[in-house]
């Protein structure tokens, strides 16, 4: 059983989950290198499929990386590259190597990335994944053929609690509910009423006690990130006056700290989230410093892999 899914169903909490570096080259030491900082402080990190359409090292391959470190992955699977026999080969190959956790993801269009010629598939959307990731851990393939032993796995998706049209931001999340997401990792919100009535919306259809909502925070470097993510990042909108705090502040990089602990904060004491998904662009300490200000404290772990220069 996942150490994330033991957390959620014991109602413990508040839960930290971030998101890893994607891969594009190196070794395995380079990368636990890379992630022992985060490591400290999460109690699983989501592995990236092919993020924003742009080509990485394999979501499988990183998943077993971080779980050779001690690190519980959670392995995001995005229909975008994939069709349905290679979705499932995926999960069925990560739950091999004791990957339980599974994030189902539509995925963003091909033309968000660098190589907007590649064909994309979209042979299933997440919602379809949900369904069928449950399926193959109730022991059976899509097509109906049995796996014996089933693979033990939790299920979990993204969602957005402020992407238009907002009337139906409940509507949607119902539906990965419904079909077994245990946790939704919720898209960045520079609003936070619009994440506390998501909350209420879904808590009236009698859904919250079904799932573990975790917002996410995005940790910038300064007013241009905030501005990038108003620009390019589909469903995210950034108040000009957020914009205009951080890029008029002495320190800007202070300032956007200031502005996540501040968001951070706010969600996890929004009534019904159960914890925060950490994205990290700023690779300075600041992920660490955000978490001991929240007053977490670092995990214990230790790192399975023979040779493993990860030390948390």
């Amino acid at each position: 059983m996942s150490r994330l899914s033991e957390l959620i169903e014991s109602d413990q909490g508040p839960i930290v989950t971030a998101e890893a570096p994607s891969v594009d080259g190196g070794t395995l030491a380079d990368f636990h290198e890379r992630i022992a900082e985060p490591a400290q402080w999460v109690d699983a990190m989501n592995v990236t499929d092919n993020t924003a359409a742009h080509a990485h090292a394999s979501n499988v391959a990183v998943a077993i990386a971080l779980a050779q470190a001690g690190v519980e992955p959670i392995l995001q699977v995005v229909c975008r590259d994939k069709n349905r026999l290679a979705l499932q080969s995926d999960i069925v190959g990560a739950a091999l190597h004791g990957i339980e956790n599974v994030c189902c993801i539509t995925g963003d269009q091909v033309s968000a990335g660098d190589e907007p010629e590649a064909k994309p598939v979209f042979d299933l959307d997440g919602l379809q994944l949900i369904s069928l990731a449950n399926g193959l851990a109730e022991g059976r393939y899509l097509s109906g053929r049995a796996i014996e032993p089933a693979p033990r796995l939790f299920v979990g998706a993204v969602d957005s609690a402020v992407a238009p049209p907002f009337d139906e931001r409940a509507e949607r999340a119902a539906k990965k509910i419904e079909a077994g997401a245990k946790f939704l990792q919720l898209q960045i919100s520079y609003f936070p009423e619009r994440l506390g009535a998501f909350v209420e919306e879904l808590d009236k259809r009698g859904l919250m006690s079904r799932v573990a909502l975790l917002p996410t925070i995005v940790l910038l470097k300064g007013a241009g990130g905030l501005r990038f993510m108003d620009e390019r990042v589909p469903g995210v909108t950034v108040p000009p006056e957020t914009i205009e705090r951080v890029e008029q502040a002495d320190d800007q990089g202070e300032a956007a700290y200031q502005l996540a602990l501040e968001q951070a904060r706010a969600a996890l004491d929004t009534p019904g989230i159960r914890g925060i998904h950490l994205t990290d662009f700023r690779r300075d300490g600041a992920l660490g410093r955000l978490c001991r200000d929240l007053g977490f404290t670092p995990k214990e772990r230790e790192a399975h892999a023979h040779g493993s220069e990860l030390s948390v």
